[in-house]
């Protein structure tokens, strides 16, 4: 997996770049200062997963994060945040990153992340991410709040696409999610990524933002 570190702080790409390094499956294949930097360098080097600092000159993660995704690139977006609530958090999420770490973060967690990540298929992790979307779900939409227009898209799926979107929803993985259904993993595979081809979704974690902000999905548990 190609792995593009994007940090204005020379010494947290060089302590990345010594952790992935050391693993067989992972390839730094460049390093950038800021996110206009980075967002060249992604159409260059055609990366698998890029790890981009929230906040940095020039142009921030934010904004570079949203170019890359908008653009024709595969490359999966982690975000690097100080604080595990950070108020550009949703933004990110809105943006098209695919998970958040603490700058902080252990070595085994890092390595983990990215090939979560860069898998496609991964539950929603790591636990940062899942705080965001926890404090997503329960703050910026209200289970009493009047539910938004149905989105035309999901015309498209069937009623077993509807069931298993709803299904990654509620954070279910691929092995759950076959359970539930009677299904097999190979098929739930497949089922997923016709959901994420017919919404026009990048990933789990954009189908979970996606299933609460039209209404598909509304929580009723304020401890989700």
């Amino acid at each position: 997996m190609r792995v593009l570190l994007v940090d204005d702080q020379p010494l947290l790409r060089m302590g990345f770049r010594l952790i992935l390094e050391g693993e067989d499956d992972l390839e730094i294949v460049g390093e950038a200062s800021d996110g206009a930097e980075g967002a060249r360098l992604v159409q260059d080097l055609r990366p698998d997963v890029v790890l981009m600092d929230i906040r940095m000159p020039v142009l921030d993660g934010i904004e570079a994060t949203r170019r890359i995704t908008s653009s024709n690139s595969r490359a999966r977006l982690i975000l690097l945040t100080t604080f595990d609530l950070d108020e550009y958090a949703f933004a990110g999420l809105q943006a098209g990153a695919s998970a958040f770490l603490l700058k902080d973060v252990a070595p085994a967690e890092l390595v983990q992340a990215v090939r979560l990540v860069a898998s496609g298929d991964a539950v929603v992790a790591p636990r940062v991410t899942q705080r965001l979307l926890e404090t997503y779900v329960r703050g910026a939409i209200r289970p009493d709040a009047v539910p938004p227009p149905r989105d035309p898209l999901l015309e498209d799926l069937t009623r077993r696409e509807t069931e298993v979107l709803e299904a990654i929803a509620d954070g279910l993985s691929n092995a759950e999610i076959a359970h539930k259904f009677f299904l097999s993993e190979a098929t739930v595979k497949t089922h997923v990524r016709r959901i994420l081809n017919k919404l026009h979704l990048r990933d789990r974690v954009q189908a979970v933002v996606y299933a609460y902000e039209t209404g598909l999905v509304v929580p009723s548990n304020p401890d989700f």
